[in-house]
């Protein structure tokens, strides 16, 4: 056998094991890429949820203020018309009782 036939078999079963052996490697380093990517998408999902809640809740807290302020603004302008106006009708009445004590005299 010349060594030109056994160097270019050499050769052949080379390339053959050598690119057998580094698809697994390919695959292992695929599949920690994968993991990694995962791994940073569910992180940035988290933060993304966690300011969602942040931004949410503080609207909601200056809904819940504005609302109550002006439930209270409500409640003092009914109370104060009310007041005024029993103010208004006990005068009249303390008037008409006036009159009438004042005739009989």
């Amino acid at each position: 056998m010349s060594f030109g036939k056994n160097f270019s078999r050499l050769v052949l079963a080379l390339a053959i094991a050598s690119t057998s052996f580094a698809l697994p490697r390919q695959a292992d380093q695929s599949a920690k890429q994968d993991t990694k990517t995962a791994a940073q998408e569910t992180k940035d999902a988290a933060k993304h949820t966690g300011r969602a809640v942040k931004t949410t809740t503080k609207k909601t807290g200056h809904r819940v203020k504005k609302t109550t302020q002006s439930a209270g603004h409500q409640v003092k302008k009914t109370t104060k018309s009310a007041t005024h106006k029993v103010a208004s009708k006990t005068r009249q009445g303390a008037q008409k009782v006036e009159g009438k004590t004042q005739a009989n005299q």
